[in-house]
Order: structure tokens, then C-alpha cells, then sequence
């Protein structure tokens, strides 16, 4: 259980808490690796593998008043002789929002808490692309905000052609 305080959502003279995020739990929810043409998909050859990445945020509140965040990232390579691999990791973390606003809540739980996980699950998917017989793929770091104002662009977009 790791436990870490971004603000310890201390009162400001005011009355008031500042606004914090505590990190209460993380753990890998799901994980799958595919290696489907082993051995012979691990030799090198000159050529780059092709890299399709996606990522995924979904947040929800819990009974107790904590959240429940959950990144999934997913990674699959191929080369024009066919698959190499496919990774995918659900990695899920309970967090405390304190002093937040309700209407700044949902940016917290999918702009803020995917950043706090994404090094974690980062680490996963290296470590199992290595074990998998691989160099091991580490990510580029993910612009949490710009998905997350697609992710709103895309939800009015397809409510306004409803």
C-alpha cells in the first residue's frame, strides 16, 4: 500500500482545506502479454517495428468517499512479417481528493491520478516486454490533460450529432 501525500489538505487560516490528492493503494488490476510468433519474432532484423499505443482513464466513487482510478495503457508492435508482441495493463489506484471543488473533481480523477500511476504501470510494461524476450518499450510520457480535453471534445461532438 503506498500512501503519499501530494498536499496534506491542511486548513488554510481560513477554514478552509487545500486542495490535496492522497494516494491510498495501487495494484495492477489486469495484465496480459502476448508473444504470439516466439522464437522466431525475437530475432533482430534492420527493420522498426510498427507501435500502435492506447491509453484509457476511467474513474468512480467508492462507498467509503475514496475514488477508484484505473489507466489502462496497451502497446502492440508488428512488423510486416507479422505480430510481434501485444501488452496490455489495467493498473488501478485508490486516491483521496480533498478541498476540491465538485465541479474540478473529475478533472483530478483523470488528469491527476493517471499521472501518479503512469510511471507504475510505465515499469510494468518495460519489465514484461524484457521478460517477454524484448527490449524493453518504455512509453513516452502521456499529455494526461490533452487526452482528457479530447476525451470532452469527442463526448460533445457526439452528443451534438445525437
Amino acid at each position: 500500500m503506498t500512501d503519499i501525500d501530494v498536499a496534506a489538505g491542511q486548513e488554510n487560516g481560513q477554514g478552509q482545506a487545500e486542495p490535496g490528492i492522497r494516494v491510498l493503494a495501487q495494484y495492477i488490476r489486469d495484465l496480459s502479454f502476448e508473444n504470439p510468433r516466439a522464437p522466431e519474432a525475437l530475432r533482430q532484423t534492420g527493420a522498426q517495428p510498427q507501435m500502435d499505443v492506447g491509453v484509457e482513464m476511467n474513474a468512480r466513487g467508492r462507498d467509503d468517499g475514496y475514488f477508484e482510478v484505473d489507466l489502462k495503457l496497451s502497446a502492440r508492435a508488428s512488423r510486416e512479417d507479422g505480430p510481434l508482441f501485444h501488452v496490455e495493463v489495467l493498473y488501478g489506484g485508490v486516491f483521496q481528493i480533498t478541498g476540491v471543488p465538485q465541479d474540478q473533481v473529475e478533472q483530478v480523477l483523470l488528469i491527476e491520478c493517471p499521472r501518479f500511476l503512469f510511471p507504475f504501470a510505465r515499469r510494468v510494461i518495460a519489465d514484461v516486454t524484457s521478460d517477454g524476450g524484448f527490449p524493453p518499450f518504455l512509453l513516452d510520457p502521456i499529455d494526461f490533460a490533452g487526452v482528457y480535453a479530447a476525451r470532452q471534445a469527442q463526448a460533445v461532438e457526439t452528443v451534438g450529432n445525437a
